[in-house]
This record gives structure tokens, sequence and C-alpha cells, in this order.
């Protein structure tokens, strides 16, 4: 067996540690830990660095040796920690694994706060961008941070585009002298050097830090119904995209936590809003200022979190980070270069709507252009309409256009990632 014991925040090694310790012959960790440790003498040792010397060292050792391999490990080594590694090249039935508490539990009781209903994300030798758009679509997430992707960094991301949000900032855990938890606004953040001993990040809107009683931990699991009817949102002489269009449009979308969609002429937000109930982050267009106010208003309607950006396509789409998908729902002549922009700029997929069919060839040829597998219909629906005396007719809707180009997976190489 290979004896894993988290260390928790604390600087002392759990009680029950010593023990485990007491026979090793081999004990892994790092420096800080095994500094704290009492080792048995003669005991080997192995500083914790990159992942896969280790890993080697532990099998070369139990090929020779019939000591007990102890890892010492920070926080919880089953969440985001070491456990996953060891059990995909060991077994998880070779593995003792003690937990500790982990440093996102330690930071939600320093505030008092419960976590279950918290979104965990991990930057930590990871692309920051995931946590970033989790962060901007979710109330309360815990960020585990790594070297360039800290406070500063996830501050200087979110200060101009999530001004509700506040981070708490948890540093060295469980070590009395030198525990700090700071709360600061995204600003604030990005204007400081954090150090090292960053334990964990927590980015909350405040006034949803206590959700009600859950019964399923983390994110929602999703809306219970979508493509919703036109009259659940506020829009203009009808100007909105129908449900059975936007049906269509979300599944080629395919809109999940942790990504950006980008809604280009979003009109009323309906196809934005619907977006963001799935989990994505969002980021609406829209040129008019009334149109501004109307996508606010809906999302505040749903109870989402849509930024929203005032000002025309193509020209606009410059301030903006790269999308994983965009829907375009306005344009008219400048719909080939709007598409053009997006085509490259997305990473999976573009969808466009459009109620003229001269538009459609242009369109195609600006997704099959950027390398975009290409493909559309036309959707004419009738709906039932009530007659008197209790019978029902069918009442069509004007015929629109959906055009979708996805990105073949060989050919996402220079997409930025």
């Amino acid at each position: 067996m290979i004896v894993v014991v988290g260390t928790g925040t604390g600087a002392p090694l759990p009680p029950d540690a010593e023990a485990q310790l007491a026979d090793a012959g081999l004990v892994v960790g790092a420096r800080r830990h095994l500094a704290a440790a009492r080792l048995p003498e003669g005991a080997e040792r192995i500083v914790l660095g990159p992942l896969a010397p280790a890993l080697e060292a532990i099998e070369k050792y139990r090929e020779k040796r019939d000591g007990r391999v102890v890892v010492l490990a920070s926080g919880d080594p089953g969440f985001f920690g070491i456990v996953r590694a060891l059990a995909e090249r060991f077994g998880a039935e070779r593995l003792d694994v003690r937990p500790g508490v982990s440093s996102v539990a330690t930071a939600f009781a320093r505030l008092g706060l419960p976590w279950d209903d918290a979104v965990v994300v991990s930057a930590h030798g990871r692309d920051l961008r995931t946590a970033l758009n989790v962060c901007r679509s979710h109330p309360k997430v815990a960020v585990l941070t790594g070297p360039g992707s800290g406070p500063a960094e996830l501050g200087a991301a979110l200060a101009y585009r999530s001004g509700d949000r506040v981070l708490v900032v948890a540093s060295a855990l469980g070590d009395p002298g030198n525990e700090r938890v700071e709360r600061v606004t995204p600003a604030e953040a990005a204007a400081r050097d954090w150090g090292t001993a960053v334990s964990v990040v927590l980015c909350l809107d405040e006034s949803c830090a206590l959700a009600p009683v859950r019964t399923v931990a983390g994110p929602p699991s999703g809306p219970s119904r979508w493509a919703l009817d036109e009259s659940e949102f506020t829009h203009r002489d009808s100007m909105i995209s129908k449900f059975e269009v936007r049906a269509l449009a979300l599944a080629r979308l395919g809109p999940r936590l942790g990504e950006l969609i980008w809604d280009v002429g979003a009109g009323s937000g309906s196809v934005a809003v619907e977006c963001a109930r799935f989990g994505a982050a969002v980021t609406a267009v829209e040129k008019t200022r009334d149109g501004v106010e109307r996508i606010r208003a809906n999302a505040e309607a749903h109870g989402v979190d849509v930024r929203v950006v005032h000002g025309a396509a193509p020209t606009v789409l410059s301030d903006l980070d790269d999308p994983d998908a965009v829907f375009i729902g306005g344009g008219g002549r400048e719909l080939p270069a709007i598409v053009t922009v997006c085509a490259r700029r997305a990473r999976r997929a573009v969808v466009v709507a459009m109620a003229a069919l001269d538009r459609v060839p242009a369109a195609r040829e600006a997704l099959t252009g950027a390398g975009f597998d290409c493909d559309g219909v036309l959707l004419q629906s009738s709906r039932l309409a009530p007659l008197p005396g209790g019978v029902s007719r069918l009442s069509a809707t004007n015929p629109v256009f959906l055009l979708w180009g996805v990105r073949p997976p060989a050919r996402t190489e220079g997409v930025p990632q």
C-alpha cells in the first residue's frame, strides 16, 4: 500500500501521520512537509517538484523494496491533488488515503459561509480562461491558483468585466502567525504582489452568498427547460429570436460552464440569457441604447449575469476576449465582415440566424473560408392558434435560415487556447 496523508492547511502534521511515518521506507512530499515530519532514520525521501519523476521513483522503489511508501500532500489530496495521479499509475486499490481539510473548505469556514453551492475550479498549471469564465457566470467560486494564475492575474481580467464581484484572497491558511484572509476588489487584487503564500481565491457576488438550501452540491445542473417562449422576454415589436430558432441555435452553440459565448446583434438578449442559464459566461453586443437596457432587464429577470457591450460589430469585437462560440442574430450589410471576424476568433462554433436568404452565401463563404465545417437549415414552423368554437388552426411564423460552422478538431492548432 501507498499511504497518502493529507496535511490539511495547518503546519503541524495530522495526529495519525507520525504513526504512518514510523516505519516508512520512502517519504515523498514538498520540502516544507518533509521538514515538519519526524522521519525514521534511514528512510529515503523525495522532494516533490515535477510529478513524473516522483512517480517513477516510487515505482522503482516498490519494485526493489518492501518498505512502506508515505506521500505527504497539502489539504485533501483527493481534491485536485496527487491521489488522481497515484491512482492512475498504481491503482486505487493500492492507496490508503488519509484526507485533511482542503484550503477551499477552510477559506469558506473563515468567512462563516457554506460552500455546498460553490463552484471549485483549478487554475494551477492550467489556462486561467476557464476559471475566469466561471467567475463571470457564477456567484460563488473558489479558484485554486498557481504561478501566473494568481489573484493579480484573476483581478486584472475581472476588473472591468465583473464590477459586482469581490475577491477574497486567503494566504498561508492554518499558519497562526502568517494567515491572512483579505477582501479586495478585482482592481485592488490586480495592483498587488501577492507572493507565493496564496492558498485559494474566492470570487463572490456577496448579494448571493447565501443561496437557498441545496440537495445537490456544486453548480446548478442546468435549466429545467430552454427555448423559452417569447413572452418570457421583454422585446420590441416581436424583434426576438423565435423559440424554434433558439432551440436549434442553443443545440449548435452548446453553452456550458467555463466557456464564453458572444451574442452579436443581441436585440432582446434572449439567446444571451439562455446561454447564461446553462452556466456559460456571456457577452451580448448591441448597437442600440434601448436594446442594451432591454438585455440588462431580461438578464435580471432571469437571474443571470450577462455582460452587455454597447457598440456596433465588427468594430467593437476587437476589445472582447476570444469566445468559445458565437451567435450572430443581426448585422445587415456588415454581416459578412462580422461572420469573418467571429469565425477567426471563435474556438469551436459560430451560429448565424438570417431572415434574408440573399445573405446566406456570403455568410457561408466566410465560415468555410475560416476553415469551419458548415451546415444549415431553413426553419419554417406553424404554431397552434385558437379559433372560435374550441378548435385550432396553424399559424405560420416567418422562415429563418440558420447557418452554423463547427471548427474541426484536427484544425484547432493555432486557435487561441
